[in-house]
């Protein structure tokens, strides 16, 4: 058996070129850049500054604006395309997608990102560009790249961009991030079996998550398989991606390829992908996909985990606004409670995706919070409101809507708690929205707070029973409530 050889190459020293002329975005990606670790960074402020200092010291990447004063971004491409044919420059620009990715391949662009942009994706674009231009054969002088070679490299650029777009959009918990990572896996080199493992530093033990055959493949039953588990010790002590052949004893060879999954500088597990039966071994660019995908994911979960844990904590401060109001009145945090458990149960009736279901869990937990803003004499009044005193309590939707409006997390939210009060037939406040305009899912709280309401003793009325309350949705189905929401409701009693 071959010694394992690790084949991640560090591009740290690679040297970079950012031009803008707009000076806050260009410190931006010149600190971010640093901050990763690329030692050899320069700027220029137009494209005249950058053509002469390409032409003092040539670059391995560009990252260059596209408007820009004296000469912009396109002429910049091409002048730098006259002086090295093969020059390796992303374009930052406003145009819209589709138009952008055209233009900028066409001028010889090796890649672009549409503005306004997360400069987490720059840098991912940045280290797949240099590693697409490790894995092209230097040139003599100024001679440009065979039609071969850019047929190659317009492989694997796509290659890179459909891992990096099936990442980009994906949805989901965690199981469905690895899911795809191995399914991917197998896709882009030709794998025939793909396992996540999950590392656990406390024991020293991995522990698979995933495991997926690429079709017509199965669990090698002869023995001759590679023994897994002492090379993903080895991906963990060093961080980096290694690729081990071994004879099979049935012609061929017998390929693994292991990348590590790294999340703020921790390793936390292993894709290993085995080579399909007969099909040779792993090349170098088999592992430049494979790294690319395995730090994609983890780009995606360590965003995932930095959300959640964002969520989780600013959730933790609302409801704890919710516990104030609970310590003035009883009712109001069982109430919401209450609202939030059948309110799902309605979206679960009628079908609703996951992400409905999520956000029904923070604006049913949430929807009064606004009530924290009501004066105790109106908010605890033992009798009946004045009509003055119903204007106050009204304004309680407003208020919450006002107390989420600072954090971005809760836009979705914010617009149902501040129609939870409108009506199917426009009587409701604070808009007097009618049908369908009013968001479906405050149609669903306002069924489910109405009900909690009935059938809980407050300090002006005693409970209605079940039976009662329940005709009363009946009796204002199509008026109050969405009559397709309110049978819903009743569906489930």
């Amino acid at each position: 058996m071959n010694t394992p050889a690790a084949l991640e190459c560090s591009l740290f020293d690679r040297r970079i070129l950012v031009v803008d002329d707009y000076e806050l975005t260009r410190r931006m990606i010149v600190d971010a850049l640093l901050q990763t670790g690329y030692t050899s960074v320069q700027e220029a402020m137009d494209g005249r500054e950058a053509l002469d200092k390409f032409r003092m010291g040539s670059h391995d990447l560009i990252i260059t604006d596209v408007m820009m004063p004296n000469m912009d971004g396109m002429e910049l491409l091409d002048r730098l395309h006259e002086i090295r044919a093969d020059s390796s420059i992303i374009l930052v620009t406003g145009q819209p997608e589709v138009d952008a990715g055209v233009a900028a391949m066409k001028r010889g662009a090796v890649d672009y990102i549409r503005k306004p942009f997360n400069i987490q994706d720059l840098l991912y674009k940045v280290e797949v560009c240099l590693r697409e231009r490790h894995l092209l054969p230097e040139e003599d002088g100024q001679s440009a790249l065979s039609n071969t070679q850019l047929t190659e490299k317009k492989k694997e650029l796509s290659v890179h961009g459909h891992i990096y777009e099936s990442f980009e959009n994906i949805e989901g918990d965690n199981q469905q991030v690895f899911e795809k990572m191995a399914e991917l896996a197998l896709r882009v080199v030709d794998g025939g079996e793909a396992t996540i493992w999950i590392f656990d530093a406390e024991s020293d033990q991995f522990h698979p998550q995933v495991v997926r055959y690429a079709e017509g493949s199965s669990p090698d039953q002869t023995g001759n398989a590679i023994n897994v588990i002492p090379f993903l010790y080895q991906v963990v002590d060093k961080r980096e991606a290694l690729v081990v052949q071994s004879p099979n004893g049935n012609g061929g060879a017998a390929s693994l390829l292991c990348a590590p999954l790294v999340i703020r500088g921790a390793v936390f597990g292993v894709l290993a992908v085995r080579r399909k039966k007969y099909a040779g071994i792993f090349t170098s660019k088999d592992v430049h996909y494979i790294v690319s995908l395995t730090k994609r994911a983890s780009l995606n979960l360590e965003n995932k985990l930095l959300y959640e844990s964002l969520f989780a904590n600013v959730l933790d401060t609302f409801q704890s606004l919710v516990a104030c109001v609970q310590m003035r009145d009883n009712y109001t945090q069982e109430h919401c409670r209450r609202v939030t458990k059948v309110s799902i149960r309605i979206a679960e009736v009628l079908g609703l995706e996951l992400q409905d279901r999520e956000c029904l869990k923070v604006a049913g937990i949430l929807h009064d919070v606004g009530k924290i803003a009501i004066p105790d004499n109106v908010l605890l009044k033992p009798g009946k409101l004045t009509d003055d005193e119903y204007e106050v309590i009204k304004q309680h939707s407003s208020l919450g809507e006002n107390v989420l409006k600072p954090i971005a997390l809760f836009d979705r939210e914010r617009e149902i708690i501040l129609h939870h009060h409108e009506r199917w037939d426009g009587r409701g406040y604070p808009f007097g929205l009618v049908g369908t305009d009013i968001p479906l899912l405050s149609r669903i709280i306002s069924v489910v707070d109405t009900f909690d309401a009935m059938t809980n003793n407050r300090p002006y009325r005693k409970a209605l029973d079940i039976d009662t309350a329940l005709d009363e949705i009946r009796r204002n189905r199509g008026t109050q409530f969405d009559p397709e929401v309110a049978d819903a409701f009743l569906s489930l009693y």
